[in-house]
């Protein structure tokens, strides 16, 4: 486990999904009645980021106004850097496999890896440049960003830390994300990833289509899963530094960077819908079947970006937290199952219920559409055995983005020495145990 590096700033955050927030880190900073006033409060800088087109129906459109330092549009131009291992899709290097994949957790990282030079991307779909589809990337850092600021122009990004908190800096405010929280930093803002431990693993969704939004609740009615005012948004709070810093913008599926002469982090009042922001996920309210039967895990949606076909998500984020589990003369765990839809799992901490062997913290798992995935032998067999008496699910926290298309593994996912060569043999021992009746039964 990581040892804290850094005390963990205690800050104040905005509440409510989706709101119109401001927040002002200098009083009198921010205008109010219009957006753009002839001369700024304090002599800052009037600047709009728009994440969508001004034109869409208010209930996606976002967009924030800031009032900054210094304009973003005051560098020079971007050069081309290594990717690293970053990849984005189209991949036409990686591997689209029907076969199920799982990955141990990730190797420790050496010394002086920051945030960006610790990224490795695991699998995509989609297409970058037509905004459609996602990469999941994992991370692992032995070193904060020093004098150096990252923004991602391809998608938004959720952060799922498995060890080892995070301080995120962005332009709009700070965001303390422990392991058992997410967050989510908005397309186009710029930040900074400070370690507040030695190290700091987890997982990366940056998704390139519609923003991440709380699904509808239906049948569940208004109170059910994520609530809306226990997600938290950043107060203003800015940097007023000078000297050079590196700025590295992820466009096109491909790292560029240019040199700054300030911190890009210099907003000191702003008001909007476009922002990043954290969830705790013990808040969230898990619905379970309180008959028979195993549920479907939409019931367990966190966010969800929309796609094209109504009810085929973009990707959805889906947890799986402690819980009781009470369903009568049922086969408890996940069953069996084959899905048009492509499941990347993970695990932040305890055991999944449907793995009792080979899935440990900090790993993950792919199942493409269609592969035929459930329980392991042992969980099989204990499961048809059990006592049926209510059971809760404790210290477990284990995640999953879905998707509606394949998802292709990069070339480092597949040849990497922590992937698991063995994971069907989790199956192997599921042999023919079918009692046909006797003739006199029949």
């Amino acid at each position: 486990m990581s040892t804290p590096v850094e005390v963990r700033p205690a800050l104040d955050y905005l509440h409510g999904f989706g709101n119109e927030h401001h927040s002002e880190a200098v009083r009198g900073a921010l205008p109010w009645g219009q957006n753009s006033p002839q001369r700024v409060a304090h002599g800052l800088y009037a600047e709009q980021q728009s994440a969508t087109a001004f034109t869409e129906p208010r209930e996606i459109n976002r967009r924030t106004w800031t009032y900054r330092i210094v304009p973003s549009a005051a560098h020079g131009p971007f050069e081309r850097i290594d990717d690293g291992g970053w990849v984005s899709a189209p991949d036409t290097t990686g591997v689209l496999t029907p076969n199920r994949l799982r990955w141990d957790p990730q190797p420790v990282p050496a010394p002086g890896t920051d945030f960006l030079d610790g990224m490795t991307t695991y699998a995509t779909n989609g297409d970058v440049t037509a905004r459609t589809g996602i990469a999941i990337h994992l991370y692992a850092a032995s070193q904060s960003m020093t004098d150096r600021y990252f923004v991602d122009a391809d998608g938004e990004l959720l952060f799922v830390p498995q060890d080892g908190a995070l301080l995120l800096c962005t332009e709009l405010g700070r965001l303390v994300v422990e392991p058992g929280e997410i967050a989510v930093i908005g397309r186009g803002l710029r930040f900074r990833v400070d370690l507040l431990d030695a190290t700091a693993t987890g997982y990366l969704l940056e998704n390139y289509g519609a923003a991440l939004t709380l699904p509808e609740l239906g049948p569940i009615g208004a109170n059910g899963l994520a609530h809306a005012r226990d997600f938290l948004y950043p107060t203003a709070w800015f940097e007023d530094r000078t000297g050079p810093v590196q700025l590295v913008q992820k466009f096109g599926g491909h790292l560029w960077a240019t040199e700054l002469d300030h911190s890009p982090l210099d907003v000191v009042a702003w008001h909007g819908t476009h922002c990043a922001y954290k969830y705790d996920l013990a808040r969230f309210n898990a619905m379970t079947t309180a008959g028979w039967d195993h549920p479907d895990p939409s019931i367990f949606t966190v966010l969800t970006s929309p796609g094209p076909v109504p009810g085929q998500a973009n990707v959805d984020f889906c947890a799986f937290p402690d819980r009781w589990v009470v369903g009568e003369h049922t086969f408890r765990p996940p069953h069996f199952h084959r899905n048009v839809m492509t499941e990347f799992m993970g695990l932040v901490r305890g055991r999944h219920d449907s793995k009792a062997e080979g899935f440990v913290p900090g790993g993950a798992s792919l199942h493409n559409q269609w592969g035929a995935h459930g329980p392991d032998v042992e969980t099989f067999d204990l499961a048809t055995t059990a006592d049926l008496k209510p059971v809760k699910l404790e210290n477990t926290l284990s995640f999953m983005f879905e998707t509606r298309l394949a998802l292709t593994v990069t070339d480092a996912a597949h040849r990497a020495a922590h992937r698991q060569p063995n994971y069907d043999s989790s199956w192997s021992g599921l042999t023919r145990r079918f009692t046909p009746p006797s003739p006199q039964e029949s």
